[in-house]
C-alpha cells in the first residue's frame, strides 16, 4: 500500500503526463476543483496549526484563514497562518499553510511561507485528511526556518517551559 505522500506524487505525475488535474482538463474546471479543495482542506489545515499552537506556542497563537483570493496575475490563493506575540514582535512571517494555483500552473500546490511546493491533489474529504502529514511537514519546515532566521526565542515552548520532554 502506498503512503499518502507517494500517492500524491504519482497522481501529480499522471496529471502532468495526461494534461489533467483529476477529472478536469480546462482551467475553469481546475479552478472549480481548487475552490472545493480549499473548503475540504480548511479543517485539516486548522487542526495542524492548532497542534503547533498547543505544542510550540503553548496556546499563545492564533490561526487565521485568508479565504480564497485571486492575484493580480490571475492565480488563486488561500492561506492559513499561525501568528503569535513573539513572531509579531520580531516582524517575521507566521507559520503558514498556503494553497496556491498560479496563473501559469498546470494544477495547484501546497507550500509554506518558507517551504516550497507540494502537489495539491484534493478531490474529496479523504484526500484532504490524507494531507495531514504533508501539512505537518510544511508547518514544521516553516517553524524551523523562522527560528533559523531569527532565534529559538520565537518559541514559547523553549522560553517558557522547563524543557522537559513530555
Amino acid at each position: 500500500m502506498r503512503t499518502p505522500m507517494n500517492e500524491a506524487l504519482i497522481r501529480h505525475f499522471r496529471d502532468l503526463r495526461d494534461g489533467t488535474h483529476g477529472p478536469a482538463t480546462s482551467r475553469e474546471d481546475k479552478e472549480r476543483l481548487f475552490f472545493t479543495a480549499v473548503e475540504l482542506l480548511d479543517p485539516v489545515a486548522r487542526k495542524v496549526l492548532d497542534e503547533f499552537n498547543a505544542d510550540l506556542l503553548l496556546g499563545t497563537g492564533e490561526v487565521v484563514a485568508s479565504g480564497l483570493s485571486r492575484s493580480k496575475e490571475g492565480g488563486l490563493n488561500a492561506m492559513w497562518s499561525l501568528t503569535w506575540p513573539e513572531q509579531r514582535a520580531h516582524h517575521v512571517q507566521p507559520i503558514a499553510i498556503v494553497a496556491h494555483y498560479g496563473a501559469d500552473f498546470h494544477h495547484p500546490h501546497l507550500r509554506g511561507n518558507t517551504v516550497g511546493d507540494w502537489p495539491m491533489n484534493i478531490f474529496d474529504a479523504g484526500d484532504a485528511q490524507a494531507q495531514v502529514d504533508t501539512l505537518r511537514v510544511i508547518a514544521a519546515g516553516d517553524a524551523h526556518n523562522l527560528v533559523f532566521q531569527e532565534s529559538y526565542r520565537l518559541m514559547p515552548a523553549i522560553t517558557q517551559s522547563a524543557d522537559t520532554p513530555s
